[in-house]
């Protein structure tokens, strides 16, 4: 399992509108084969943090996934919409591993 680790910096005027985008991506990858943790939205501390956690199967599933997400309406509509609220100022992707005992 891979999991895939999402460091948001948000506009924190724009709160409403990235949670608006949070909201359509947990079913998105959810269908396309992934498991969703959610997205963790600032509350005390910095106000321009997000946080989004999904893992795959393996980091070839996850591969897959954004192959697929280039012909995928519901996730064009999804970059869409960040376009016109822009909300995301950047982010940062890592991958992670879990430790099992």
């Amino acid at each position: 399992m891979i999991t895939c680790h999402l460091r948001y910096v948000i506009d924190p005027y724009k709160l409403a509108e990235f949670e608006e985008y949070a909201r359509l991506w947990i079913p998105i990858v959810n269908r396309m084969g992934g498991t969703h943790h959610g997205y963790f939205l600032p509350s005390e501390g910095a106000n321009n943090v997000a946080i989004a956690l999904f893992s795959f199967p393996s980091l070839a599933a996850y591969e897959d996934y954004r192959t697929r997400m280039a012909s995928d309406p519901e996730c064009q509509a999804a970059f869409e919409l960040d376009k016109r609220n822009r909300s995301i100022i950047s982010y940062e992707r890592s991958f992670m591993r879990p430790v099992l005992g």
